[in-house]
């Protein structure tokens, strides 16, 4: 399941890049050649970005490629503490995602869809937009457990 999630989000970044990049060259293109800046590109590689942002992280969790800073010195680690530490993390992490992303970000998107926000240029739902931090918050959740789930226990240390 891992892997087609990561094949999915491979996808869905390298799409949301070229489009991004699509728009970004039409913006320069249409205010310094043509003289006549599009109303639309602005706030479009703003959203873009916002996406590209929230499912970039959520592929580096995945991929374990997320920031983690060593408070603990390498000289007091050995394998059995550096699983536990890798328990620790990933259960944070999931509760961040649990908490913050999906919880916090699922109300923002009501909140929105409800009072009919809509976006100033391309006038679509900003729910739309604000979509992303629940699905990316799903996603870490997903990673963080088989992270969990895939970390040694103590009896296969003890051998």
């Amino acid at each position: 399941m891992k892997n087609k999630i990561d094949n999915m989000l491979e996808k869905l970044l390298i799409v949301l890049m070229s489009v991004m990049t699509l728009n970004v060259l039409w913006q320069v293109v249409s205010r310094y050649v043509l003289n006549a800046p599009s109303s639309f590109t602005d706030e479009l590689a703003r959203y873009l970005l916002i996406w590209i942002g929230m499912l970039g992280a959520a592929y580096a969790t995945g991929k374990r490629m997320h920031l983690a800073i060593s408070l603990i010195p390498s000289k007091w680690m050995n394998m059995y503490r550096e699983r536990i530490l890798g328990k620790i993390s990933a259960f944070c992490v999931a509760l961040f995602a649990l908490l913050v992303l999906v919880i916090g970000g699922g109300r923002l998107v009501y909140l929105t869809y409800y009072l009919e926000q809509k976006s100033p240029a391309l006038e679509i739902s900003l729910a739309y937009i604000y979509m992303v931090l629940p699905i990316s918050g799903i996603l870490m959740i997903i990673y963080s457990i088989g992270h969990f789930k895939n970390t040694p226990s103590h009896s296969e240390y003890s051998s």
